[in-house]
């Protein structure tokens, strides 16, 4: 995380550079002769938001009391491994999840009566797919 904060006040000081440096090429460029705004405050913003983030990552780095894995140099890969979670290899829900989504996008694009049937199958798909180990062979 320490190495996250420096990046991100690295790309900070580099924004502002760069939009000081637009400002003062906007400023010469002969067709002009005047700031070019739109650009200059896109660019300072960025570095505006690269600040926040790296000011925010080192209050959370100071705040958490120790190294993560990835900030030390004798960590293994292992070491970063967090519990995602439980997932189904076998479960068909999550394609007919997905293909009911679809469906109701395309029933968004093309006609929005495909919609109304996209959702009832979005909804029995999501409910199922929630509720698949209350069920069944896998229940618990």
């Amino acid at each position: 995380m320490r190495a996250n904060a420096i990046l991100f006040w690295i790309l900070a000081v580099f924004m502002f550079l760069a939009a000081a440096l637009y400002t003062f090429w906007s400023l010469i460029d002969p067709a002009h002769l005047a700031v070019e705004w739109v650009g200059t405050v896109a660019i300072a913003l960025t570095g505006v938001l690269s600040a926040f983030i790296a000011f925010y990552l080192g209050r959370l780095h100071a705040t958490q009391g120790g190294e993560l894995p990835e900030d030390r140099l004798d960590a293994n890969i292992d070491d970063g491994d967090a519990e995602q979670g439980f997932f189904s290899p076998w479960s068909w829900w999550p394609i007919i999840l997905a293909g009911s989504a679809s469906l109701f996008v395309l029933g968004l694009a093309i006609g929005v009566w495909i919609s109304f049937f996209a959702a009832g199958f979005l909804l029995i798909s999501l409910v199922g797919w929630v509720y698949e180990y209350y069920r069944g062979y896998f229940s618990h």
